[in-house]
């Protein structure tokens, strides 16, 4: 279960708070501009992957986990649009500031069970 650990504290500390420093202070892209599509795609994709990987080891471990399925499910949805929310700036920050403290909750559950 260590990966699994060191992969949650990757998403809270890192791509979490990267997703918010992006959206509070980051370049607004422009969702139609074929350039900055793909330089979000290209900058994107490790987070992505990391992302997939965490929920497929979580769904391995869920009976071992303090949070359900589902939870786990909508945790992976909603890190992955607030990704695309911190680059493109298409929600109010209301909106993504409910997922940020949605996805912390569910990780922060995840790592505090471990100490």
């Amino acid at each position: 279960m260590d990966p699994f650990i060191e992969l949650s504290k990757y998403l809270r500390h890192t791509i979490l708070e990267d997703c918010l420093y992006q959206y509070m202070e980051g370049r607004k892209h422009v969702r139609k501009d074929y350039d900055d599509f793909n330089l979000v795609k290209e900058e994107t994709k490790p987070m992505f992957e990391a992302i997939e990987k965490w929920e497929e080891d979580a769904q391995a471990i869920v009976h071992r986990l303090p949070i359900f399925p589902n939870q786990i499910q909508n945790t992976k949805d909603n890190l992955e649009i607030m990704i695309l929310h911190s680059f493109f700036h298409d929600v109010k920050k209301k909106r993504f500031m409910e997922l940020y403290h949605s996805v912390m909750y569910n990780l922060d559950i995840v790592l505090n069970d471990e100490q």
